[in-house]
């Protein structure tokens, strides 16, 4: 039996710049199925980082002859790319067994399945341990009936299996199938966060967030359960990503890392390890976090930790409230400055398009920006994704005004406000933009700071042409 991972030919989200990550999610499955069934043959094609386009995938899946294709899907608005994968492999061979996964899938299930035939299998929630079945149910010619965590379609009705339990022990997962792609890691980077020449990887710490966001799809798909590995597990992943791939930047998947003695331990474990001057790692935090355990901002800091990121999201108390945020907006300059104070890159995100915005709203949005004055701020429109309770409020109420899945990136107007239309929230969030980038002063500041991720940030946005881009959008 042959399984064949794909990441699919895909645009890059421009709000980010030109940047190519691993592909982490199948590189996890296809770990975790090698460490299951020895007798599996497993390929993982990373089309992005070949330079293989939809012609050339078509032929590589022919000459590879796989029984079982499964393409990398992440995100909603990358959906489209998964089903022309899917279409690509049933067009070389109706026979192959197509699996699908992710938040979207799992969040869409009954009718993904009625509607899109080129899907077989759809995952759902937590992967490793239903692909895994999925494959030596194959392999075995029993019925998909037995394996838990799955939806399929069978004589003419969409089937969903009971839930397959979560993983307790994260510990136990094998390391993530770098390997699979070895020949690309030289090539995965993120440009404007540590340029184009540094090594990029992706590190699991944890999976899930105690906290319940109404717009967010991630503690939904995890079960609503917090899930973590060792301090000493994940410094052992960093430290494999580094001395076996030269990896350098890390970017730590956590939705929240969370500031306490796990934190803790994991710097350690790092400095234990005598790569901290070595490496440099990405994590999300809360600014309530931030500001609470200050104490451990030096020791992040000494540790690696050059960037973090924070939702601040709004500072009126009252989107918050909708967003069931829980979180004080008055302390977020004061986390800004401490992350400053310790030189560790500050960016923040926020969100536009909440039902009660309208103009004054979004530029009250706007000044809180310049007053708590993130090294970088990363403006979103408020996006409901299936899975999420936001999702299911405007669904119900008719606010959705968008159903192409490819505008599901934050950075589409899919839903009007009370007052505004989809076009004036479009409009409002190049504005956003326009008036935090385009400060002279403060594109000069960057472009000279001490800090040198800000230098490095700075100068690759003096070369984008983010405004432009936005623009173009409506």
């Amino acid at each position: 039996m042959k399984v064949l991972f794909v990441e699919p030919p895909k645009d890059y989200w421009f709000l980010m710049g030109e940047y190519l990550p691993p592909p982490f999610g199948i590189l996890v499955l296809a770990a975790y199925l090698e460490a299951q069934e020895n007798d599996i043959e497993i390929e993982v094609l990373d089309c992005q980082a070949e330079r293989i386009g939809w012609k050339d995938l078509e032929r590589y899946v022919e000459s590879s002859d796989p029984d079982i294709l499964a393409p990398s899907s992440v995100a909603t608005c990358n959906t489209y790319e998964v089903l022309r994968t899917l279409e690509t492999a049933k067009k070389v061979n109706p026979g192959i067994t197509t699996v699908v996964g992710g938040q979207h899938f799992t969040a869409t299930a009954q009718e993904s399945l009625e509607v899109f035939p080129e899907i077989d299998i759809i995952i759902r929630g937590e992967g490793e341990r239903a692909f895994s079945e999925v494959v030596r149910a194959k392999e075995e010619n029993k019925p998909l009936s037995t394996v838990k965590g799955i939806s399929f379609q069978h004589k003419g009705k969409v089937v969903h299996s009971s839930s397959m339990p979560l993983i307790q022990n994260l510990d136990e997962l094998p390391l993530p199938g770098y390997q699979f792609v070895e020949k690309n890691m030289n090539k995965y980077h993120f440009t404007m966060m540590a340029g184009a020449k540094t090594g990029y990887a992706i590190v699991e710490g944890s999976r899930g967030c105690s906290h319940r966001c109404t717009f967010c799809s991630q503690w939904g798909h995890w079960g609503g359960v917090w899930r973590a590995k060792s301090a000493k597990r994940v410094a052992d992943e960093m430290e494999h990503c580094y001395t076996k791939y030269g990896s350098r930047f890390l970017w730590l998947t956590d939705d929240n890392l969370g500031l306490g003695s796990r934190t803790k331990e994991l710097c350690d474990e790092i400095l234990k390890k005598r790569i901290a001057d070595k490496i440099m790692w990405f994590a999300q935090l809360r600014c309530d976090d931030i500001v609470n355990h200050r104490d451990l901002l030096p020791l992040l800091r000494k540790a690696g930790c050059l960037w973090i990121l924070t939702g601040l999201e709004s500072p009126n108390p009252q989107t918050l409230e909708s967003f069931n945020k829980k979180i004080d907006p008055n302390i977020d300059k004061e986390a800004m400055k401490l992350m400053k104070d310790n030189d560790i890159f500050a960016q923040a995100t926020f969100i536009i398009g909440e039902r009660k915005d309208t103009h004054e709203s979004i530029e009250k949005l706007r000044q809180f920006t310049n007053q708590v004055d993130p090294d970088l701020a990363l403006f979103m429109i408020l996006t409901p994704f299936p899975g999420t309770e936001l999702y299911k409020s405007a669904k119900e109420k008719g606010w959705i005004e968008d159903t192409n899945w490819a505008h599901y990136d934050m950075a589409h107007a899919i839903m009007p406000t009370e007052s505004l239309s989809r076009r004036e929230v479009q409009e409002e969030l190049y504005e956003c933009y326009r008036s935090f980038y385009g400060s002279f002063s403060r594109r000069l500041k960057g472009i000279f700071s001490t800090n040198r991720l800000k230098r490095v940030t700075y100068r690759y946005l003096a070369s984008q042409g983010l405004l432009k881009a936005l623009r173009d959008l409506f």
